[in-house]
Protein backbone atom coordinates (compact mmCIF):
# COMPACT_ATOMS: atom_id res chain seq x y z
CA UNK A 1 0.00 0.00 0.00
CA UNK A 2 3.00 2.18 0.69
CA UNK A 3 3.88 1.96 -2.64
CA UNK A 4 0.30 3.65 -3.08
CA UNK A 5 0.50 6.56 -1.22
CA UNK A 6 2.92 8.12 1.09
CA UNK A 7 6.56 9.40 0.07
CA UNK A 8 6.74 6.90 -2.41
CA UNK A 9 3.27 7.46 -4.10
CA UNK A 10 2.83 7.24 -7.66
CA UNK A 11 3.15 10.73 -8.55
CA UNK A 12 3.21 11.80 -12.76
CA UNK A 13 3.69 15.50 -12.58
CA UNK A 14 2.18 16.53 -15.84
CA UNK A 15 3.19 19.29 -17.69
CA UNK A 16 7.07 19.31 -15.84
CA UNK A 17 8.32 22.25 -18.36
CA UNK A 18 5.51 24.92 -16.81
CA UNK A 19 7.52 28.21 -15.99
CA UNK A 20 8.65 28.94 -13.18
CA UNK A 21 6.01 30.89 -11.58
CA UNK A 22 3.52 27.71 -11.86
CA UNK A 23 2.23 26.28 -8.78
CA UNK A 24 2.31 22.46 -8.55
CA UNK A 25 -1.46 20.98 -7.25
CA UNK A 26 -1.43 17.38 -5.93
CA UNK A 27 -4.84 15.32 -7.25
CA UNK A 28 -6.36 11.85 -6.33
CA UNK A 29 -6.96 9.70 -8.57
CA UNK A 30 -8.90 6.15 -8.82
CA UNK A 31 -6.31 3.36 -9.59
CA UNK A 32 -8.80 1.52 -12.09
CA UNK A 33 -7.23 1.54 -15.42
CA UNK A 34 -10.18 3.51 -17.06
CA UNK A 35 -10.88 5.80 -14.27
CA UNK A 36 -7.39 6.57 -13.90
CA UNK A 37 -6.41 7.01 -17.29
CA UNK A 38 -9.90 10.09 -17.97
CA UNK A 39 -8.75 11.67 -14.60
CA UNK A 40 -5.16 11.84 -15.62
CA UNK A 41 -5.79 13.26 -19.38
CA UNK A 42 -8.22 16.18 -17.74
CA UNK A 43 -5.43 16.93 -15.07
CA UNK A 44 -3.42 17.26 -18.06
CA UNK A 45 -5.67 19.45 -20.31
CA UNK A 46 -6.05 21.50 -17.08
CA UNK A 47 -1.99 21.72 -16.59
CA UNK A 48 -2.03 22.48 -20.19
CA UNK A 49 -4.22 25.52 -20.17
CA UNK A 50 -3.14 27.01 -17.19
CA UNK A 51 0.72 26.30 -17.22
CA UNK A 52 0.44 24.72 -13.50
CA UNK A 53 1.81 21.03 -13.21
CA UNK A 54 -0.54 18.65 -11.45
CA UNK A 55 1.12 15.82 -9.43
CA UNK A 56 -1.25 12.60 -8.96
CA UNK A 57 -1.58 10.22 -6.75
CA UNK A 58 -3.41 6.81 -7.24
CA UNK A 59 -6.00 6.20 -4.53
CA UNK A 60 -5.80 2.24 -3.67
CA UNK A 61 -7.61 0.16 -6.18
CA UNK A 62 -10.46 -0.99 -2.94
CA UNK A 63 -11.91 2.58 -2.04
CA UNK A 64 -12.60 1.40 1.30
CA UNK A 65 -8.58 1.56 1.89
CA UNK A 66 -8.61 5.16 0.82
CA UNK A 67 -10.71 6.57 3.78
CA UNK A 68 -8.34 5.68 6.59
CA UNK A 69 -4.99 7.19 4.41
CA UNK A 70 -7.04 10.20 3.95
CA UNK A 71 -7.78 10.33 7.71
CA UNK A 72 -4.23 9.77 8.26
CA UNK A 73 -2.75 12.35 5.28
CA UNK A 74 -5.27 15.02 7.03
CA UNK A 75 -5.56 14.71 10.68
CA UNK A 76 -1.24 15.18 10.29
CA UNK A 77 -2.13 18.10 8.35
CA UNK A 78 -0.56 17.03 5.15
CA UNK A 79 0.65 19.52 2.78
CA UNK A 80 0.48 16.97 -0.09
CA UNK A 81 -3.04 16.63 0.03
CA UNK A 82 -4.84 19.52 -2.66
CA UNK A 83 -8.16 18.05 -3.95
CA UNK A 84 -9.40 14.87 -3.29
CA UNK A 85 -11.85 12.38 -4.35
CA UNK A 86 -14.62 11.80 -2.42
CA UNK A 87 -17.15 9.05 -1.95
CA UNK A 88 -20.50 10.55 -0.98
CA UNK A 89 -20.21 8.21 2.17
CA UNK A 90 -16.60 10.07 3.29
CA UNK A 91 -17.76 13.16 3.20
CA UNK A 92 -19.16 14.04 7.02
CA UNK A 93 -16.29 11.86 8.39
CA UNK A 94 -13.50 14.53 6.72
CA UNK A 95 -15.91 17.51 6.80
CA UNK A 96 -13.49 18.72 9.54
CA UNK A 97 -10.33 18.82 7.18
CA UNK A 98 -12.58 20.15 3.94
CA UNK A 99 -12.32 23.88 2.07
CA UNK A 100 -15.85 25.49 2.17
CA UNK A 101 -16.43 25.63 -1.94
CA UNK A 102 -19.53 27.72 -1.38
CA UNK A 103 -16.90 30.44 -0.53
CA UNK A 104 -14.72 29.68 -3.22
CA UNK A 105 -16.66 28.44 -6.67
CA UNK A 106 -19.20 30.65 -8.76
CA UNK A 107 -22.85 30.29 -6.91
CA UNK A 108 -24.25 28.99 -10.55
CA UNK A 109 -21.86 26.27 -11.22
CA UNK A 110 -22.79 24.32 -7.83
CA UNK A 111 -26.79 25.06 -8.97
CA UNK A 112 -25.63 23.48 -12.12
CA UNK A 113 -25.29 20.07 -10.37
CA UNK A 114 -28.95 17.83 -9.27
CA UNK A 115 -30.19 19.18 -5.67
CA UNK A 116 -29.62 15.79 -4.45
CA UNK A 117 -25.77 15.69 -5.09
CA UNK A 118 -25.27 19.27 -3.88
CA UNK A 119 -27.26 18.36 -0.92
CA UNK A 120 -24.86 14.94 -0.48
CA UNK A 121 -21.63 17.78 -0.70
CA UNK A 122 -23.27 20.17 1.76
CA UNK A 123 -22.51 19.39 5.83
CA UNK A 124 -23.91 21.88 8.77
CA UNK A 125 -24.39 24.16 6.26
CA UNK A 126 -21.39 24.20 4.76
CA UNK A 127 -20.64 23.29 0.94
CA UNK A 128 -17.85 20.94 1.16
CA UNK A 129 -17.75 18.55 -1.64
CA UNK A 130 -18.41 19.17 -5.08
CA UNK A 131 -19.83 16.95 -6.92
CA UNK A 132 -18.06 14.96 -9.76
CA UNK A 133 -20.07 12.08 -11.43
CA UNK A 134 -23.35 10.34 -10.19
CA UNK A 135 -24.60 6.66 -9.93
CA UNK A 136 -28.09 5.40 -8.48
CA UNK A 137 -29.69 1.94 -8.00
CA UNK A 138 -31.62 1.55 -10.96
CA UNK A 139 -33.66 -1.48 -12.71
CA UNK A 140 -32.24 -3.32 -15.32
CA UNK A 141 -35.05 -5.53 -17.00
CA UNK A 142 -35.53 -7.82 -20.06
CA UNK A 143 -37.33 -5.85 -22.75
CA UNK A 144 -37.44 -8.50 -25.21
CA UNK A 145 -39.59 -10.76 -22.23
CA UNK A 146 -41.41 -7.85 -21.21
CA UNK A 147 -42.76 -7.64 -25.03
CA UNK A 148 -43.15 -11.00 -25.01
CA UNK A 149 -45.66 -11.38 -22.01
CA UNK A 150 -47.10 -8.54 -22.97
CA UNK A 151 -46.11 -6.62 -19.72
CA UNK A 152 -45.49 -2.56 -19.08
CA UNK A 153 -42.12 -1.39 -17.03
CA UNK A 154 -43.99 -1.81 -13.62
CA UNK A 155 -43.75 1.72 -11.70
CA UNK A 156 -44.35 0.04 -8.13
CA UNK A 157 -43.08 -2.75 -6.05
CA UNK A 158 -46.29 -4.28 -6.22
CA UNK A 159 -47.00 -4.70 -9.60
CA UNK A 160 -43.07 -5.80 -9.93
CA UNK A 161 -43.29 -8.32 -8.06
CA UNK A 162 -46.39 -9.67 -9.93
CA UNK A 163 -44.51 -9.04 -13.20
CA UNK A 164 -41.29 -10.35 -12.42
CA UNK A 165 -43.29 -13.79 -11.06
CA UNK A 166 -45.38 -14.26 -14.28
CA UNK A 167 -42.28 -13.76 -16.74
CA UNK A 168 -40.40 -16.28 -14.53
CA UNK A 169 -43.09 -18.70 -14.48
CA UNK A 170 -43.75 -18.53 -18.18
CA UNK A 171 -39.63 -18.50 -18.75
CA UNK A 172 -39.40 -21.77 -16.65
CA UNK A 173 -42.58 -23.64 -18.76
CA UNK A 174 -41.19 -22.36 -21.78
CA UNK A 175 -37.76 -24.09 -20.46
CA UNK A 176 -35.69 -22.17 -18.94
CA UNK A 177 -35.41 -23.99 -15.31
CA UNK A 178 -33.26 -21.76 -14.27
CA UNK A 179 -34.86 -18.50 -14.65
CA UNK A 180 -35.63 -16.34 -11.64
CA UNK A 181 -37.73 -12.71 -11.53
CA UNK A 182 -35.23 -10.88 -9.90
CA UNK A 183 -31.43 -10.44 -8.72
CA UNK A 184 -30.69 -8.07 -6.22
CA UNK A 185 -27.53 -7.68 -3.87
CA UNK A 186 -28.63 -9.28 -0.62
CA UNK A 187 -25.12 -10.10 1.49
CA UNK A 188 -24.56 -8.42 4.65
CA UNK A 189 -22.63 -5.60 3.59
CA UNK A 190 -23.07 -1.82 2.45
CA UNK A 191 -24.64 -2.85 -0.74
CA UNK A 192 -27.40 -4.04 1.44
CA UNK A 193 -27.76 -0.47 2.98
CA UNK A 194 -27.73 0.79 -0.41
CA UNK A 195 -30.65 -1.93 -1.58
CA UNK A 196 -32.71 -1.33 1.17
CA UNK A 197 -32.86 2.10 2.45
CA UNK A 198 -34.30 1.91 -1.80
CA UNK A 199 -36.82 -0.03 -0.50
CA UNK A 200 -37.68 1.73 2.61
CA UNK A 201 -37.09 5.19 1.20
CA UNK A 202 -39.63 4.08 -1.42
CA UNK A 203 -42.50 3.57 1.40
CA UNK A 204 -42.07 6.86 2.69
CA UNK A 205 -40.10 4.86 5.51
CA UNK A 206 -37.07 7.49 5.30
CA UNK A 207 -33.64 6.95 5.52
CA UNK A 208 -32.47 5.64 8.71
CA UNK A 209 -31.61 8.77 10.48
CA UNK A 210 -33.08 12.15 9.25
CA UNK A 211 -31.05 15.16 8.48
CA UNK A 212 -31.68 16.76 11.98
CA UNK A 213 -29.69 13.39 13.19
CA UNK A 214 -33.28 12.18 15.02
CA UNK A 215 -33.60 8.19 14.19
CA UNK A 216 -36.71 7.57 12.37
CA UNK A 217 -36.09 3.86 10.89
CA UNK A 218 -38.39 2.45 13.49
CA UNK A 219 -42.15 2.90 11.36
CA UNK A 220 -45.12 0.99 9.47
CA UNK A 221 -43.37 2.24 6.42
CA UNK A 222 -39.62 0.74 6.85
CA UNK A 223 -41.51 -2.16 8.31
CA UNK A 224 -43.75 -2.87 5.11
CA UNK A 225 -40.70 -2.25 2.65
CA UNK A 226 -38.61 -5.58 4.85
CA UNK A 227 -41.76 -7.61 4.72
CA UNK A 228 -42.14 -7.24 0.77
CA UNK A 229 -38.65 -7.50 0.33
CA UNK A 230 -38.46 -10.92 2.50
CA UNK A 231 -41.40 -11.87 0.55
CA UNK A 232 -38.99 -12.18 -2.47
CA UNK A 233 -36.37 -14.66 -1.51
CA UNK A 234 -37.43 -18.30 -3.48
CA UNK A 235 -40.58 -16.66 -4.90
CA UNK A 236 -39.11 -14.28 -7.70
CA UNK A 237 -34.94 -14.75 -5.68
CA UNK A 238 -33.12 -17.66 -5.31
CA UNK A 239 -32.09 -18.20 -1.02
CA UNK A 240 -28.48 -17.12 -2.86
CA UNK A 241 -29.59 -13.71 -2.78
CA UNK A 242 -28.67 -13.29 0.32
CA UNK A 243 -25.10 -13.95 -0.36
CA UNK A 244 -25.21 -12.50 -3.91
CA UNK A 245 -23.05 -8.63 -4.29
CA UNK A 246 -23.03 -6.77 -7.51
CA UNK A 247 -20.99 -8.70 -9.48
CA UNK A 248 -22.97 -12.30 -8.76
CA UNK A 249 -26.36 -10.69 -9.01
CA UNK A 250 -24.88 -9.16 -12.77
CA UNK A 251 -23.81 -12.34 -13.58
CA UNK A 252 -26.73 -14.00 -13.47
CA UNK A 253 -29.11 -11.42 -15.24
CA UNK A 254 -26.55 -11.09 -17.99
CA UNK A 255 -26.30 -15.40 -18.24
CA UNK A 256 -29.76 -14.76 -19.06
CA UNK A 257 -31.22 -16.07 -16.19
CA UNK A 258 -33.09 -12.75 -13.90
CA UNK A 259 -35.59 -10.87 -15.75
CA UNK A 260 -35.08 -7.99 -13.30
CA UNK A 261 -31.41 -6.77 -12.02
CA UNK A 262 -31.02 -3.87 -9.44
CA UNK A 263 -27.78 -2.63 -9.59
CA UNK A 264 -25.53 0.62 -10.79
CA UNK A 265 -25.49 2.13 -14.00
CA UNK A 266 -21.94 0.40 -15.30
CA UNK A 267 -24.07 -2.85 -16.19
CA UNK A 268 -25.18 -1.14 -18.82
CA UNK A 269 -21.83 -0.90 -20.36
CA UNK A 270 -21.03 -4.88 -19.60
CA UNK A 271 -24.79 -6.05 -20.63
CA UNK A 272 -23.96 -3.87 -23.54
CA UNK A 273 -20.43 -5.06 -24.59
CA UNK A 274 -19.12 -6.84 -28.22
CA UNK A 275 -20.53 -10.39 -27.95
CA UNK A 276 -22.52 -10.25 -24.82
CA UNK A 277 -25.81 -12.42 -25.34
CA UNK A 278 -28.15 -9.43 -24.22
CA UNK A 279 -26.79 -7.03 -26.70
CA UNK A 280 -30.47 -4.99 -27.43
CA UNK A 281 -32.55 -6.72 -24.83
CA UNK A 282 -32.24 -5.15 -21.65
CA UNK A 283 -34.34 -1.55 -20.63
CA UNK A 284 -33.13 0.61 -17.71
CA UNK A 285 -36.10 2.70 -15.83
CA UNK A 286 -35.73 3.61 -12.48
CA UNK A 287 -36.72 1.80 -9.29
CA UNK A 288 -40.49 0.83 -8.50
CA UNK A 289 -42.19 2.97 -5.59
CA UNK A 290 -43.74 1.97 -2.74
CA UNK A 291 -47.39 3.33 -3.55
CA UNK A 292 -48.61 5.74 -6.75
CA UNK A 293 -47.51 9.08 -6.83
CA UNK A 294 -44.07 8.49 -4.52
CA UNK A 295 -41.12 8.92 -5.77
CA UNK A 296 -38.10 6.74 -6.88
CA UNK A 297 -35.93 6.52 -4.63
CA UNK A 298 -32.23 4.63 -6.13
CA UNK A 299 -29.59 4.93 -3.60
CA UNK A 300 -27.12 7.57 -4.17
CA UNK A 301 -23.37 7.04 -5.21
CA UNK A 302 -21.52 10.55 -6.15
CA UNK A 303 -18.23 10.52 -5.97
CA UNK A 304 -17.23 14.32 -5.40
CA UNK A 305 -14.20 16.51 -5.24
CA UNK A 306 -13.07 17.93 -2.27
CA UNK A 307 -9.73 20.75 -1.10
CA UNK A 308 -8.06 19.90 2.21
CA UNK A 309 -8.17 23.05 4.31
CA UNK A 310 -4.53 23.17 4.99
CA UNK A 311 -3.32 23.32 0.67
CA UNK A 312 -0.73 25.28 0.43
CA UNK A 313 -1.72 26.18 -2.81
CA UNK A 314 -5.57 27.16 -2.94
CA UNK A 315 -6.46 29.53 -5.85
CA UNK A 316 -4.46 26.30 -7.94
CA UNK A 317 -6.37 23.63 -6.60
CA UNK A 318 -9.81 25.47 -6.87
CA UNK A 319 -8.84 25.89 -10.49
CA UNK A 320 -8.14 22.58 -11.00
CA UNK A 321 -11.38 21.52 -9.33
CA UNK A 322 -13.52 23.66 -11.15
CA UNK A 323 -12.20 22.31 -14.26
CA UNK A 324 -12.31 18.67 -13.37
CA UNK A 325 -15.49 19.21 -11.99
CA UNK A 326 -17.13 21.44 -15.20
CA UNK A 327 -19.43 21.15 -17.69
CA UNK A 328 -16.65 20.52 -20.81
CA UNK A 329 -14.95 17.89 -18.57
CA UNK A 330 -18.19 15.72 -17.42
CA UNK A 331 -19.47 15.43 -20.82
CA UNK A 332 -16.01 14.07 -21.93
CA UNK A 333 -15.95 11.65 -19.27
CA UNK A 334 -19.65 10.74 -20.16
CA UNK A 335 -18.62 10.19 -23.69
CA UNK A 336 -15.27 8.74 -23.08
CA UNK A 337 -15.85 6.63 -20.19
CA UNK A 338 -19.86 6.25 -19.17
CA UNK A 339 -19.37 8.51 -16.14
CA UNK A 340 -22.96 9.82 -15.25
CA UNK A 341 -22.93 13.69 -14.95
CA UNK A 342 -23.94 15.23 -12.25
CA UNK A 343 -25.10 18.30 -14.28
CA UNK A 344 -28.57 18.50 -15.36
CA UNK A 345 -28.32 20.14 -18.53
CA UNK A 346 -25.84 17.24 -20.16
CA UNK A 347 -28.73 15.10 -19.51
CA UNK A 348 -30.35 16.57 -22.84
CA UNK A 349 -27.33 16.64 -24.61
CA UNK A 350 -27.54 14.79 -27.97
CA UNK A 351 -23.73 13.53 -27.47
CA UNK A 352 -24.49 12.59 -24.05
CA UNK A 353 -27.33 10.52 -25.24
CA UNK A 354 -25.93 9.22 -28.06
CA UNK A 355 -23.35 7.58 -25.80
CA UNK A 356 -25.52 6.61 -22.89
CA UNK A 357 -29.10 6.54 -24.36
CA UNK A 358 -30.21 4.87 -21.40
CA UNK A 359 -30.05 8.20 -19.47
CA UNK A 360 -32.93 9.36 -21.29
CA UNK A 361 -34.77 7.43 -19.26
CA UNK A 362 -33.15 7.40 -15.54
CA UNK A 363 -33.19 11.11 -15.40
CA UNK A 364 -35.48 11.08 -12.85
CA UNK A 365 -33.92 7.98 -10.66
CA UNK A 366 -30.80 10.35 -10.38
CA UNK A 367 -32.21 13.66 -9.91
CA UNK A 368 -34.62 11.94 -7.10
CA UNK A 369 -31.42 9.34 -5.57
CA UNK A 370 -31.37 9.13 -1.71
CA UNK A 371 -28.02 9.96 -0.09
CA UNK A 372 -27.78 7.60 3.13
CA UNK A 373 -27.05 9.01 6.19
CA UNK A 374 -23.36 9.51 5.64
CA UNK A 375 -23.29 13.28 6.40
CA UNK A 376 -25.13 13.98 9.47
CA UNK A 377 -23.61 10.95 11.13
CA UNK A 378 -20.87 11.70 10.54
CA UNK A 379 -18.03 9.36 12.04
CA UNK A 380 -20.53 6.54 13.43
CA UNK A 381 -21.94 5.79 9.79
CA UNK A 382 -19.76 2.84 9.50
CA UNK A 383 -21.78 1.57 12.26
CA UNK A 384 -25.28 2.78 11.62
CA UNK A 385 -25.09 1.05 8.03
CA UNK A 386 -23.17 -1.88 9.76
CA UNK A 387 -26.10 -2.06 12.34
CA UNK A 388 -28.81 -1.78 9.61
CA UNK A 389 -27.80 -4.08 6.88
CA UNK A 390 -27.07 -7.07 9.75
CA UNK A 391 -30.43 -6.04 11.49
CA UNK A 392 -31.82 -6.26 7.86
CA UNK A 393 -30.41 -9.37 6.65
CA UNK A 394 -32.10 -11.20 9.55
CA UNK A 395 -35.62 -9.97 7.95
CA UNK A 396 -34.52 -11.39 4.80
CA UNK A 397 -33.25 -14.45 6.30
CA UNK A 398 -36.41 -15.11 8.26
CA UNK A 399 -34.90 -15.02 11.72
CA UNK A 400 -36.51 -11.87 13.08
CA UNK A 401 -40.01 -10.09 12.25
CA UNK A 402 -39.75 -6.61 10.84
CA UNK A 403 -41.65 -4.65 13.41
CA UNK A 404 -38.93 -6.30 16.05
CA UNK A 405 -35.80 -5.98 14.08
CA UNK A 406 -36.56 -2.01 13.10
CA UNK A 407 -37.40 -1.75 17.12
CA UNK A 408 -34.14 -3.47 18.06
CA UNK A 409 -32.39 -1.26 15.38
CA UNK A 410 -33.73 2.18 16.99
CA UNK A 411 -32.41 0.98 20.26
CA UNK A 412 -28.82 0.09 18.93
CA UNK A 413 -28.83 3.36 17.17
CA UNK A 414 -29.36 5.49 20.00
CA UNK A 415 -26.59 3.87 21.68
CA UNK A 416 -24.44 4.28 18.87
CA UNK A 417 -25.77 8.01 19.11
CA UNK A 418 -25.21 8.30 23.21
CA UNK A 419 -21.71 7.23 22.86
CA UNK A 420 -20.73 10.58 20.58
CA UNK A 421 -20.60 9.36 17.01
CA UNK A 422 -22.99 11.92 16.02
Amino acid sequence: MKHVWGAAALAVSLFAAAPSWAETVSLFCSSSGAEYELCKNGAEAWAKKTGNEVKINKMPAAWDEALPLYQQLLSAQSQDADVLLLDVVWIGLLQNHLLDLSAVLPKEDIAANFPSTVAAGTVNGKFVAQPWYTDTGLMFYRRDLLEKYKKPVPKTWAEFTETAKAVQDGERAAGNKDMWGFAWQGKSYEGLTCDAIEWVSSFDGGTIVDDKGNITIDNAGAAAALKQAHGWVNTISPQGVLNYDEESSRSVFEAGNAVFLRNWAYVWGTSQGKDQPLVGKVGVAALPVGKDGAKSSGCMGTAHLGISKYTKHKDAAVSLLSFMAGKDEQKRRAIEGAYNPTIASLYDDADVLKALPFLKDAQTAFADSVARPSAVTGSGYNRVSQAFYKAVHGVLAGEEQPEAALKALAADLETIKKRGKW
